[in-house]
């Protein structure tokens, strides 16, 4: 059985990393109203979440994992957050758009709020606490990390900012995620060359 070579697999994590940054950027720009509201813009908003879950993946596997068990519990929690996130995009941009303000109100005076509320915190920590995994990795450079706990800040507290802020933090966690996807992207054939050397010594032990 033949499996995708690591390099690839960082690549392609990379390049979802990319294309989740342009939809961060196209969120802040449509609801700074420089580009319209449309059904396009609706439903590609969540793919910001769905795509960077690809990219912590990658990053996690290649980087990761030599923060040990630590690096492991931010690496689930973040996954855990940005599937939560996923969900609150949903409503927001599918549902909560297609309501009088009234009915959005009564839902977030509901479980519904509460359940944004704790995906929100959940988001905040599972960011924070995967940065901080990053860093204690000293693999990767520490500006794009910071970039993205930043970014996640406003983005968390949604309800509670600005929407300038809010804006500024969607821009500033696309510009992380880009980095970061960039950097995985450069590096993932010297990054995987301990993985691809111990799968040679295994693939000759077999063959032997």
């Amino acid at each position: 059985m033949s499996y995708p070579r690591p390099a690839t697999l960082y690549r392609g994590a990379a390049l979802a990393g990319g294309a989740s940054a342009a939809v961060l950027v196209i969120n802040a720009a449509k609801r700074a109203e420089v580009i319209a509201t449309s059904a396009f813009t609706q439903l590609v908003a969540p793919l910001a979440q769905i795509l960077a879950l690809a990219l912590i993946a990658g990053l996690y596997i290649a980087f990761g994992r030599r923060a040990g068990r630590f690096g492991l519990a931010a690496f689930l929690l973040n996954a855990c957050a940005l599937a939560a996130l996923v969900g609150v995009e949903f409503v927001i941009n599918l549902v909560f758009a297609e309501l009088p303000d009234a009915t959005v109100g009564a839902l977030r005076a509901g479980p519904l709020g509460t359940a944004l509320t704790v995906a929100s915190v959940l988001f905040l920590t599972g960011s924070l606490t995967f940065v901080t995994a990053m860093i204690r990795t000293g693999e990767l450079p520490t500006a794009p990390l910071a970039l993205y706990a930043i970014g996640a800040v406003p983005v968390s507290f949604r309800a509670a900012v600005p929407e300038p802020v809010l804006n500024l933090g969607l821009v500033t966690l696309a510009v992380g995620v880009a980095w970061l996807a960039a950097t995985l992207f450069t590096r993932a054939t010297t990054v995987t060359a301990p993985a691809a050397s111990a799968f040679a010594l295994v693939s000759h032990a077999r063959r032997a």
